[in-house]
């Protein structure tokens, strides 16, 4: 059982949330085996910290391939869009985009974002779905391109260049 230097009572659910401050202070007086115990116990309880978790432990390290195999699944989620129905394509196209919001929060990397965004925005177009006979998946696609712009302002210039030569014609 994990030891902390605070009473439970200060951490007790119906008051406010501890700062990361306060929690980075607690953690640095821990073993390393209890901070493994807190850490699993957290991927226990939300799928997206385990997500999190696996990302940091087995991908972090290669970003590039992380990067590809997120395409790969942009590419697969694309096939299972139904062309014919604009509503239900809206529906895919949202839970695609999902991912790769969330797989952005996980990587905190402006390229890795832009990449990702870039390479939806070009499938999208690729992909024959009439995009600007439906107002929300019009809005959809104009949201992702001030997305990509503003990812490619945090991106050094050389990148920037090379990845704006991609977005051309968005």
């Amino acid at each position: 059982m994990i030891k902390l230097r605070h009473s439970l009572s200060h951490y007790f659910y119906l008051m406010k949330a501890v700062s990361l401050n306060e929690i980075k202070q607690e953690l640095q007086h821990l073993s390393s085996k209890e901070i493994t115990e807190l850490c699993l116990r957290l991927a226990r309880y939300k799928k997206e910290n385990k997500e999190l978790l696996a990302y940091l432990l087995f991908n972090a390290h290669d970003l590039e391939g992380y990067t590809n195999e997120l395409k790969e699944n942009i590419n697969e989620g694309f096939k299972e869009v139904n062309r014919s129905n604009l509503y239900l394509a809206k529906k895919t196209l949202r839970k695609i985009l999902r991912q790769i919001n969330k797989q952005a929060r996980f990587t905190l990397n402006k390229q890795t974002e832009a990449e990702l965004r870039i390479h939806f925005c070009l499938t999208l177009k690729a992909s024959g779905i009439a995009i600007h006979k439906n107002k929300a998946l019009a809005n959809m696609y104009a949201q992702q391109v001030k997305k990509i712009r503003t990812a490619l302002a945090g991106v050094h210039e050389d990148i920037q260049y090379d990845l704006m030569k991609q977005a051309e014609g968005l």
